[in-house]
């Protein structure tokens, strides 16, 4: 299965002259992706809504529609959700696919002139450079190994950990597709965070030993 390369860091030279700023980019252009994207939308917050590679495969998450009702109503709210998406000009890139992401916030990455942002997402066309990134469907045993390569210590709350470097996620870990009422729980709770959080999500990462020795050096 074809997934979404975490790395904690990525060098400037490794990224493309063609980047873009947003305050988050939202990863799955689906009922998911778009109903964060709407939120965040209503509260005043640009983002950049962007596919997965994940996308394009089922991975382990099953839909399971059994009843009439639910189908129809996860129809109506995508409708209305790409009707809002119309209306308010949100910029929802289809065709564009997030090949790799990476931290850049991190004190092992070399200055270079990303600005203030938090995240970069290498894509086909470029790199979009966010204070947050929204998953809306990727492994959780992959992201736990990404935090610990960064030396941030995992608890029970997974996605609070998540959420204090700017990453969040909506349906991720979920046998079951989420009802259509969860899926919106879950949006409102994450563009919430993303309001509170502002754009310096990560500025309380405290590195690795490791990572702090070798800089000294």
């Amino acid at each position: 299965m074809d997934s979404l390369p975490l790395d904690p860091v990525r060098s400037a030279s490794a990224m493309s002259a063609a980047m873009e700023h947003t305050s988050t980019v939202v990863i799955g252009s689906g009922l998911s992706g778009l109903a964060v994207a709407s939120e965040l939308s209503r509260r005043g917050i640009d983002s950049i809504v962007v596919e997965s590679l994940e996308c394009f495969d089922s991975g382990a998450m099953r839909t399971v529609m059994t009843d009439s009702v639910s189908l129809s109503e996860r129809t109506e709210l995508m409708r209305l959700l790409r009707g809002y998406a119309a209306a308010h000009h949100l910029d929802v890139r289809q065709t564009t696919v997030a090949e790799h992401l990476s931290i850049i916030g991190h004190p092992k990455l070399i200055t270079g002139p990303v600005g203030r942002k938090k995240w970069a997402v290498q894509t086909a066309d470029g790199v979009l450079l966010a204070d947050h990134v929204v998953l809306t469907k990727y492994p959780q045993n992959e992201l736990r190994r990404f935090l610990r390569s960064m030396g941030i210590a995992i608890g029970r709350d997974f996605k609070a950990a998540l959420r204090a470097i700017g990453l969040h996620l909506v349906g991720v870990g979920e046998l079951l597709t989420p009802t259509t009422r969860e899926i919106v729980r879950q949006a409102k709770l994450v563009s919430d965070a993303i309001v509170e959080q502002g754009p310096a999500a990560l500025s309380r990462i405290t590195p690795p030993r490791a990572a702090l020795s070798s800089l000294g050096a």
